[in-house]
């Protein structure tokens, strides 16, 4: 961290704009080498100046210079940002000159990485940068700039604060007996205690699930015999023609995949290729596609058809999602109907009638998903939650350790013993934000974020 990295910060390509951005040491000598116009080195922190990025002689081009120095940066070291005009060939030499005068070319979220390190923010608000970089929706973006304020911070930083308390109290008990004012922790005692931050796990990674929902959409596949309307449904929610219609079976032989917005969550939909029994090698490798997206799917929108009888294979399909969160959609409600819908024997709040060549039944669709997956409170909501895997699984790691920890307060292990698994948890929940860490996983994390961040 005692080099100095630059990188572009802008998207490549033809803008107003682009920026160059440059953190460490060297940062202000190294611009000011390449500068003309006031003295960086003497400018006050926090300024936009003026000049011409020079080669030489050479005027490279017009530019804006942000000088920031330390420590009251987003790296909590000297920042300076170059405001060039926004062509490829102006910021890639303004690029070059940097590097030729001693920059280091910035890693992948090498900029997030140091702040990281130097105490700025602690490992969920940097996860949360991207995660506002990304967003697509409005409720995303709420969800990134709390976990960016550090107010999903504060739950894991509550949690490890309860288990400090416990821990501290343990020891006093253990190395200083002799003190009368200070309450014997025996395991009696000690139960309710975690009973207590067993409950505040279980309702975060409740709540959690809800955060997963906003940041990364909900799954949803639509599954059927050919020729049933999948293709149609997917055009018809994406208001585009994505998948190829015809009246010919098995047209759809690979996934085709769209996204649209419903009350401020990503439906991530996928067209199967129809469920048949087919000797086509290509269809029947589709099927099987269908199959495994339908078993992973958050949502399942089972479509038939109400001018075809149902089968028994159809039944048997249903049969297995019963327990998955599904809605069965009766589709060509314009034609004779031929389905027996008895013998589905399914929920009638979990059937939609559509007509996709009349254009009617979307609006209930949409209205069933709201109301299954509560969508109407997301929005009213303010989003405060654990949102991605590697938190959420350390969290559930947590809450097996703690099940544990009662389960010896119930069978009288000796309270130093349960201890150093209450220490185990308070070690596992600093990998949450930060406050412990191996190099390792922050490598892999911060190779996601794109360049110049």
């Amino acid at each position: 961290m005692n080099d100095t990295i630059c990188a572009i910060a802008t998207s490549q390509g033809i803008g107003a704009i682009s920026i160059i951005r440059v953190s460490g040491d060297n940062a202000i000598n190294i611009v000011n080498n390449i500068f003309k116009g006031k003295d960086l080195t003497k400018v006050e922190t926090h300024t936009i100046n003026y000049g011409h990025i020079i080669d030489g002689d050479t005027i490279i081009d017009e530019v804006l210079v942000s000088v920031m120095k330390a420590p009251r940066t987003f790296t909590v070291e000297d920042v300076v940002e170059i405001n060039t005009h926004g062509g490829i060939a102006p910021t890639n030499k303004v690029l070059e000159l940097l590097l030729e005068k001693g920059c280091r070319l910035a890693e992948p979220g090498e900029f997030t990485k140091r702040a990281f390190l130097n105490g700025r923010i602690d490992l969920l608000e940097a996860e949360a940068v991207m995660d506002m970089i990304d967003a697509k929706t409005e409720n995303q973006r709420k969800m990134a700039i709390n976990q960016i304020g550090g107010k999903t911070s504060s739950l894991i930083n509550e949690l490890r604060d309860d288990m400090v308390q416990i821990i501290s109290n343990i020891n006093v008990n253990i190395d200083y007996p002799e003190y009368d004012d200070v309450d014997v922790i025996t395991n009696e005692l000690l139960l309710p205690k975690i009973s207590k931050l067993k409950n505040k796990i279980n309702n975060i990674l409740k709540e959690s699930e809800n955060g997963k929902i906003i940041k990364d959409g909900i799954k949803t596949s639509i599954i059927g015999k050919p020729n049933v309307g999948k293709s149609s449904l997917l055009n018809a929610l994406l208001e585009e023609e994505k998948a190829i219609v015809t009246d010919i079976a098995g047209t759809t032989r690979d996934i085709v995949e769209g996204q649209i917005i419903v009350n401020g969550i990503l439906l991530n939909i996928i067209d199967t290729a129809g469920i048949r029994e087919t000797e086509d090698l290509i269809e029947n490798i589709g099927v099987e596609k269908s199959l495994k997206i339908m078993k992973e799917a958050d949502l399942i929108l089972f479509m038939l058809n109400n001018n075809e009888e149902l089968t028994e294979d159809i039944i048997k399909l249903l049969e297995e999602i019963k327990d998955k969160k599904y809605l069965i959609l009766i589709n060509k409600n314009d034609l004779e109907s031929k389905l027996d819908r008895t013998k589905l024997q399914i929920e009638k709040d979990r059937i939609i009638d559509l007509s996709l060549k009349n254009n009617t039944g979307l609006d209930s669709l949409k209205d069933k998903i709201t109301e299954m997956f509560k969508l109407n409170e997301l929005q009213t909501k303010d989003p405060t939650y654990l949102s991605n895997s590697r938190s959420i699984s350390v969290l559930k790691r947590c809450l097996n350790k703690v099940n544990d920890i009662e389960e010896s307060i119930k069978n009288n292990l000796p309270i130093d013993m349960i201890e150093l698994d209450i220490k185990s948890i308070w070690e596992d929940l600093g990998t949450i934000n930060g406050s412990t860490y191996e190099e390792e996983l922050l490598d892999e994390m911060f190779k996601r974020f794109c360049l110049g961040k």
